[in-house]
């Protein structure tokens, strides 16, 4: 665990038990859920540490309040007639928060980093899309110099890419493509992110970190637009407990909560009337099933378990915040996928006809009333994930399926599904770039994220011929005959498409709802 001395030790001896900041400082108190497993953007998985380390860090490009991408560190680029090779001109004046200077080596550094299989980056192949980056991953090319990234001087990167790629400014934004400094990393190794060793590059910069309960920022002064900031610090809190997260924003010690009980949406929307933030965003809340060890393995007994979800009830009712059903996993309105949306062929039978079928599969796989499939379903704690899994435990029990219901903190959750430690579990997807390319490789062979282990030749060959297209419609055709096939063997069970739910004070101007559920500290300003 990391914890914090020195600077730290100062920042803490300003700041009140409620987290509030210095007197004349603009400090924001936000409730960001999970809790943060490191400051290093390498070693990230969650949205709640992209809210951190998309403060602290930046990369060639970021996010301007619509989650659009717009330049950041680069402050132009430009762009081959073949599409290929990207050519960043870094700011003159970014630099890290020790006043050190940005360079082109420093991005070259931080990639090479990413991609070496020895560090184990889970997202790594988010930016796959690089010249040889995959290879390198996966070990088959061992010369970090193959790799399509190279510092022409200081201050101009080149990025040579192996196909067009009509996404790769909005991947520039992920975590995965922010610089680390080589000059420090050098030197400490590992112990880099202490917080009396960090230096960042972003509009802001850790002070204190104490996991399980929160990490503050301060100001980078270094950053080059820091005059701009309306709020000086953010201090990030840990709470997994989202009715208690309500409270402490009644209670006025939160600004910003990400998350709330859905069965309090009508009290918000009476009592605090535009502070409840509901709006779509591109996001997929799903349960895997561990293909790899039966009976899962048997597609009838995903698709059964699939069909007897009644999807309809679950955004208006259980949640009661009008979540869309799914019945595909390519959320609606992604870029470059135009045209109608994936859907498996039974999503329009009425529900008890779906039950039935499930019941007749069951039946095929040797279960039902007198042979019950035992079932342990795994979430992490929330109120929300408790009462969807509750939910359609009850929807499986007229198969003859017995649920024992499982939940653990965020990163334990997670952990046993990266280790294949589960039968069906609860998990989510937030899109890292505007291209439905985010989704479908989740269900690739050999990606970490698959964790119910799905494997099929021919959906992955699809997706390696679509990332080798330069042309836009055929590559479109080729992701939806991928995502038909997921859908037919049942690869996971899509439920509904994500609404991202916050509340908001009206003391905080700047927030705008978009469709990536980013909002940058940079963007916002507070009221005292």
């Amino acid at each position: 665990m990391i914890f914090a001395f020195s600077r730290a030790a100062a920042a803490l001896a300003l700041s009140t038990v409620l987290g509030v900041s210095a007197a004349g400082a603009v400090q924001l108190n936000l409730h960001n859920g999970g809790d943060v497993a490191s400051l290093d953007p390498q070693r990230l998985s969650g949205d709640w540490e992209n809210r951190v380390s998309g403060d602290i860090f930046e990369g060639l490009m970021t996010e301007d309040p619509k989650a659009e991408p717009v330049p950041g560190q680069a402050e132009s680029y430009t762009l081959s007639e073949d599409k290929l090779v990207y050519t960043f001109k870094l700011r003159e004046d970014a630099k890290w928060s020790d006043g050190e200077p940005v360079t082109a080596d420093d991005f070259v550094f931080a990639f090479r980093r990413l991609l070496d299989p020895a560090n184990a980056s889970e997202y790594a192949y988010l930016q796959y899309a690089i010249r040889n980056a995959e290879k390198i991953n996966k070990g088959e090319i061992t010369d970090p110099e193959q790799l399509g990234v190279k510092a022409v001087n200081d201050r101009t990167l080149e990025i040579t890419l192996e196909q067009p790629t009509p996404y790769f400014l909005g991947a520039l934004t992920h975590y995965t493509a922010y610089p680390v400094p080589k000059h420090v990393i050098e030197e400490k190794g590992g112990d880099w992110v202490q917080i009396d060793n960090i230096v960042t590059n972003g509009p802001y910069r850790p002070i204190e970190w104490i996991p399980g309960s929160h990490v503050l920022t301060e100001k980078n002064p270094e950053w080059y637009d820091s005059e701009s900031l309306a709020i000086d610090g953010v201090k990030f809190f840990t709470l997994e407990d989202n009715a208690a997260a309500l409270r402490r924003y009644r209670a006025g010690e939160f600004d910003i909560i990400t998350a709330f009980p859905t069965d309090q949406y009508e009290w918000l929307e009476e009592n605090l009337p535009g502070e409840a933030h509901v709006a779509p965003f591109a996001g997929l809340y799903y349960y895997v099933v561990n293909s790899s060890k039966p009976p899962f393995d048997d597609a009838k007994v995903r698709q059964a378990l699939s069909m007897a979800v009644y999807r309809e009830v679950i955004g208006p009712d259980i949640l009661g915040t009008g979540e869309l059903p799914a019945y595909g996993w390519v959320p609606p309105g992604m870029a470059n996928y135009d045209g109608p949306d994936v859907k498996v062929d039974w999503s329009e039978l009425p529900y008890p006809e779906k039950l039935e079928q499930a019941k007749a599969l069951l039946a095929e796989a040797g279960y039902g009333p007198d042979e019950p499939l035992n079932v342990t379903l795994r979430y992490n704690t929330d109120d929300n994930h408790k009462r969807v899994a509750v939910a359609i435990a009850a929807m499986w029990k007229p198969l003859g399926v017995n649920v024992e219901l499982l939940n653990t903190e965020v990163k334990v959750h997670y952990a046993d599904l990266r280790q294949g430690d589960f039968q069906v579990a609860r998990a989510g997807w937030l899109a890292d770039y505007n291209d439905p390319d985010n989704f479908l490789n989740l269900l690739k062979s050999g990606v970490e994220m698959n964790y119910g282990r799905w494997t099929n030749p021919e959906y992955d060959r699809l997706l390696t011929e679509a990332a080798a297209s330069t042309d836009m419609a055929a590559r479109a055709d080729l992701l939806k005959q991928a995502e038909t096939l997921a859908m037919a063997e049942t690869a996971a069970i899509p439920i509904y498409f994500y609404a991202s739910r916050s509340v908001v004070s009206p003391k905080i101007t700047g927030y705008e709802d978009n469709a990536f559920d980013i909002h940058r500290t940079r963007w916002l300003t507070k009221a005292e």
